[in-house]
């Protein structure tokens, strides 16, 4: 696994099991609503997964951004189909989203890797 999607996920489950471990049910019950916002219902998990990596890139959050890309790739979308994608939150976003672009193009290709 590329060094980059290992760093992120382990600092991610890290913070994630210490934020969960204080026991506040206000982060919990968000924890747990973002969880089920993204399961099959009225549109499918795929669908869902390209919303949230267009807010989050509009929203300029990278981690976000790396969270849906991995989703993404993980529910088989293509290349094609998450560029497209990145290219309306490009647009909806304006250029000051192009350095989130980058990173998620970056970020992209490292999930690629982990085949190799």
């Amino acid at each position: 696994m590329s060094d980059l999607v290992k760093d992120f996920n382990d600092y991610r489950a890290k913070m994630n099991d210490k934020i969960l471990s204080d026991n506040n049910k206000i982060i919990k019950r968000i924890f747990n609503l973002d969880t089920n916002a993204f399961t099959a219902g009225a549109l499918d998990v795929k669908t869902k997964e390209l919303l949230g990596l267009v807010a989050s890139t509009v929203l300029r959050c990278d981690d976000c951004v790396k969270y849906h890309l991995e989703s993404c790739y993980k529910e088989g979308l293509s290349k094609e189909e998450v560029m497209e994608t990145l290219s309306i939150a490009t647009l909806i976003g304006g250029t000051i989203v192009i350095p989130h672009l980058r990173r998620a193009y970056e970020y992209w290709e490292a999930l690629e890797q982990q085949e190799n």
